[in-house]
């Protein structure tokens, strides 16, 4: 696949207990943009974090980190996060779900080629 240029940005801010189903919500977030054919998906926990209740999620109190942030990146062409998005509305019923424009500089994977440990 081939991305470069101008792409959308799709950022989800969930709570690591957030549900679809019996996974975790980002967990099938990410196997819903494998499904589509997107070009790649990252998550990211958070350490400390509040939403739009205001209640603050932080790995510092045992008590309170049932429930730590959890940040979905996804970077593909805007007709691939267009697909996306009614899935996501359907999928994200507490969050955020942003999207904007980014400019994507390098995209590529050297299948077969040995990686340089070089700085």
């Amino acid at each position: 696949m081939r991305l470069e240029g101008e792409q959308k940005l799709v950022r989800i801010f969930i709570g690591e207990q957030d549900k679809w189903g019996r996974l975790p919500l980002y967990e099938a977030i990410v196997n819903e943009a494998r499904s589509l054919g997107m070009a790649g998906a990252t998550v990211v926990r958070g350490f400390l974090g509040f939403g739009c209740k205001a209640h603050v999620h932080t790995a510092k109190l045992l008590e309170l980190s049932m429930d730590l942030p959890i940040i979905v990146e996804i970077v593909d062409a805007e007709d691939r996060v267009a697909r996306l998005l009614p899935k996501l509305d359907q999928m994200v019923t507490e969050g955020l779900v942003t999207v904007e424009t980014v400019h994507v500089h390098i995209y590529r994977a050297n299948i077969g080629a040995p990686r340089s440990r070089n700085a």
